[in-house]
């Protein structure tokens, strides 16, 4: 196995994954399109953490997550960011991009976050939505750039509703 760290960037779209039959499968779900994003509220970074897909990024790995916030108290305060992206005409854009509230506290080895919250902010990122407003000024501006240096010809083809709401400093 090579050293190399890998680079890892969004899910590119696939072709249809029942190539237009109606038999098995049909109805289900691809999540080909669709990356999180870990946005860390202290540090001010941004990045794509695959592992999140399953409840097993970087920051949540050997933490155990509870829906009181208080287990967490003292932790660090991170956003999960589901990002969808779509075809247009002109190209690839990002679709859908939503926010879901995390709290770690590694010395505890306690989390926050509300399960139910993340799978169903995951759904409306696929259905093409915008919910970044409970976010913080600051992490929306950080996702903002991470979002337009990671791919600034899907930023430019965005919608200007995702624009005006990462970019927007007012509440």
């Amino acid at each position: 196995m090579s050293d190399k760290k890998k680079n890892v960037g969004f899910n590119i779209i696939k072709n249809d994954p029942t190539d237009g039959h109606g038999g098995f499968g049909i109805g289900s779900l691809s999540l080909d399109n669709v990356s999180p994003v870990i946005v860390d509220v202290e540090e001010q970074e941004a990045e794509i953490d695959i592992g999140a897909m399953h409840a097993r990024s970087k920051v949540e790995k050997r933490i155990k997550f509870t829906k009181n916030r208080e287990d967490s108290e003292g932790g660090k305060n991170y956003w999960l960011v589901w990002v969808t992206i779509d075809r247009k005409p002109d190209g690839p854009y990002y679709a859908g991009v939503t926010a879901c509230e995390m709290v770690v506290n590694v010395e505890k080895r306690r989390g926050y976050k509300l399960l139910a919250d993340h799978v169903n902010l995951m759904d409306k990122s696929m259905k093409r939505k915008i919910i970044v407003d409970h976010m913080d000024d600051s992490s929306k501006k950080v996702l903002a750039d991470f979002l337009k240096s990671h791919n600034e010809a899907f930023w430019q083809s965005s919608e200007t509703e995702l624009h005006e709401a990462l970019l927007s400093t007012e509440k």
